[in-house]
């Protein structure tokens, strides 16, 4: 296994060891802000900036929280997650009135709607303000996290393209809108979404289908913790019933088993090129 001991803060275009760094970005989000603000210096950026929510939203997004990072050749916007347990249930309520999507494009999901206004504000002006030498941007995020950086890019996309990211990294990320904003992301984004799933996790499968769906860019990670960009139907489901089976004593975990953060920490290091 080849190991990246250093972020490439020239990085322009997807890679492994790219997708890696972002995973490790997405687990920061979970620190306390000192260790955030420790690692930053640690992987090359001078400055820091934490984003914490302006007001309280309905349960459970009340603590959402991000951070931006930056050097003078990259800045790296991180959103923190939640874990499955908190948030299966909301996910799973197709009652859950839409909200507007980006630049008034299509729909999104309440809580994220909300989640997203709570900080959006204070990360467009980081960014607004770090980005004084045209450094790359890179909106990354694990579970909640995930959708959060994917509407983040979408907004900016929509609304400020002078600050749109250059890439979106997403781990574990629900379903966020409707087709009509999702078709509008696989336009505007092409080969700068990447979003990861998991084998069996559970959240990529909610918010249910058809109110909800997700942009087309996919990274499926196998059974076997291998990295595969495409796969056949048949075969994604012959993997996951494989990766189902695979604790015998409780094969319905592994929708549960797959979402942490390390898991996918894990994978993204084991296939690096």
């Amino acid at each position: 296994m080849t190991t990246a001991s250093t972020i490439d803060h020239n990085a322009k275009k997807h890679s492994s060891r790219l997708a890696y760094w972002m995973v490790k970005a997405a687990d920061l989000a979970y620190k306390n802000e000192s260790t955030i603000d420790t690692t930053a210096r640690e992987w090359g950026f001078n400055r820091t900036r934490h984003h914490h929510t302006r007001f309280t939203p309905p349960f459970p997004l009340e603590d959402t929280q991000a951070y931006t990072i930056a050097s003078d050749k990259m800045i790296i916007t991180g959103f923190r997650g939640t874990e499955p347990a908190q948030i299966r249930d909301w996910l799973s309520d197709a009652t859950t009135p839409p909200w507007p999507g980006p630049g008034k494009t299509g729909y999104i999901h309440y809580g994220f709607g909300q989640a997203l206004d709570s900080v959006f504000p204070t990360v467009k002006d980081s960014l607004a303000d770090l980005r004084d030498n045209d450094q790359s941007v890179w909106f990354t995020g694990h579970s909640l996290g995930g959708a959060l950086a994917m509407l983040a890019g979408c907004r900016m996309y929509l609304e400020e393209p002078r600050l749109q990211a250059d890439g979106i990294y997403t781990y574990g990320q629900p379903r966020t809108c409707d087709r009509l904003l999702a078709a509008s992301c696989n336009r505007g984004f092409k080969d700068r979404l990447h979003r990861y799933v998991n084998n069996n996790d559970v959240v990529p499968q909610l918010p249910p289908e058809p109110a909800y769906t997700h942009a087309d860019t996919l990274h499926y990670i196998d059974s076997t913790g291998r990295v595969r960009s495409s796969m056949p139907l048949l075969g994604s489901l012959t993997d996951r019933v494989k990766g189902a089976t695979a604790d015998l004593l409780a094969p319905a975990g592994d929708a549960l088993r797959d979402h942490p953060i390390k898991q996918y920490v894990t994978a993204l290091e084991k296939n690096l090129a």
